[in-house]
């Protein structure tokens, strides 16, 4: 049994410690037995718990969990993009969120991480031409979380969505890979137009609280948004951009501050 477990995580090492972790919280806390073991631990790999937890979380009386769960394990098995970029949030919200202290707690209990992966399916729907399905599927994830992304949006990968209240992310915006946003962002357009009408958002960028990024505009790589900024104009690679409207104050600060998460405007013009 052991070389066999060893086996597993040389494959999948994220899903063999989320699984690892689940024995140690049941024995912590045996009353969330079940809840663990139904949730992780009676899946053979992430794909099947994360098609598990999308049913359960998004069913009503308007769709089954069976014929959520369904759709969702047709969506991971098609398409093994959505549980490689499945596993990079993961890691994302483990290293980036301080509040994470194991890899179990996005998939049972962040509901930002579970939003981004309710997304994911949405969009692979959207990519099948099976749009009113992907729509109910946005509809769902927004009555359930909170969170309400359009599925023909596009995202990166190893993205970190924190505590998530209030986020908005419209049709046409992109988001690069390696991003985190805090709660409250909007990435939304202006005016009535129906084309390219929503932000584009480069790699490693962090967006911070309340920030709202408005129009088709670019934010450039390694960027940061301060909190509570309106951004309507385009933002170059490595700057930090503050106030309402948005303007340069500084330096990014370092390499990637999206990984870093430091909000502070230390250094910055708008320094106190």
């Amino acid at each position: 049994m052991s070389k066999t477990r060893a086996k597993v995580a040389a494959v999948d090492p994220v899903w063999m410690r989320i699984c690892e972790e689940a024995h140690d919280a049941v024995g912590q806390e045996p009353l969330l037995g079940a809840l663990i073991h139904a949730g992780l631990l009676h899946h053979a790999t992430m794909e099947q718990a994360l098609a598990y937890r999308f049913s359960l979380k998004l069913a009503s009386g308007e769709m089954s969990e069976q014929l959520l769960r369904e759709i969702a394990d047709d969506a991971y098995g098609s398409d093994p993009d959505l549980g490689q970029a499945a596993r990079a949030d993961l890691v994302a919200v483990y290293d980036r969120d301080p509040a994470c202290h194991r890899f179990l707690q996005p998939i049972l209990f962040f509901k930002g991480y579970q939003a981004l992966q309710s997304y994911r399916i949405a969009h692979w729907l959207w990519r099948q031409g099976r749009k009113d399905m992907a729509y109910f599927v946005q509809m769902r994830t927004s009555e359930a979380f909170g969170v309400d992304i359009h599925p023909a949006a596009r995202i990166g990968r190893g993205v970190m969505i924190d505590h998530a209240h209030s986020i908005v992310i419209g049709e046409t915006a992109v988001v690069g890979d390696n991003v985190s946003m805090l709660h409250s962002v909007t990435l939304g357009g202006t005016g009535k137009e129906e084309q390219d009408r929503h932000p584009k958002i480069g790699n490693g960028v962090l967006i911070g609280a309340g920030a709202k990024v408005l129009g088709n505009i670019h934010v450039g790589d390694n960027s940061r948004i301060a909190a509570g900024s309106v951004v309507l104009a385009d933002v170059p690679r490595c700057k930090t951009v503050a106030g309402v409207p948005a303007k340069i104050v500084g330096e990014a600060g370092c390499a990637q501050p999206s990984v870093n998460m430091d909000q502070q405007l230390r250094g910055c013009d708008c320094e106190g």
